[in-house]
């Protein structure tokens, strides 16, 4: 009888994973980076005051999750000019992001210092985006 009961616990402890297959986008590069920045601006808008939570640390949030986003969404149209409309997209919203992360140095809710490393990985960014944009002309 206990062996049974320890059977029918470790029956409720287990878990069932679910390994989804890669997706093509996530091979990608340039989407690899963006989604490092994304997650890099989610970290660093963190720690930005409270009454910014609304305004714009869901901007830059909705800005650099819109990179990655475009990025996929494009990676699975058919034809050229679709996919280079949304790389063109995701090239708007990592300059908004940009714009943003620059508004915030300014307002002190980042140092300069992680600002820089921010402008570095947009600029990293920016540079796949317009080579993998190039790509498909």
């Amino acid at each position: 009888m206990e062996k049974m009961q320890k059977m029918k616990r470790m029956q409720e402890k287990t878990v069932i994973v679910y390994h989804m297959k890669e997706r093509p986008y996530e091979k990608l590069i340039v989407w690899q980076e963006s989604h490092k920045l994304c997650l890099r601006v989610y970290t660093l808008t963190r720690g930005f005051p409270a009454e910014e939570k609304y305004s714009l640390v869901s901007q830059m949030r909705r800005s650099s999750y819109s990179v990655p986003t475009n990025i996929a969404e494009g990676n699975a149209r058919r034809t050229k000019a679709e996919k280079v409309r949304f790389l063109d997209i995701a090239i708007a919203s990592l300059e908004e992001l940009h714009y943003q992360g620059l508004l915030a140095r300014d307002l002190s809710y980042i140092p300069k210092k992680k600002f820089e490393e921010m402008d570095q990985h947009v600029g990293r960014v920016g540079y796949l985006l317009h080579k993998t944009r190039f790509s498909l002309l």
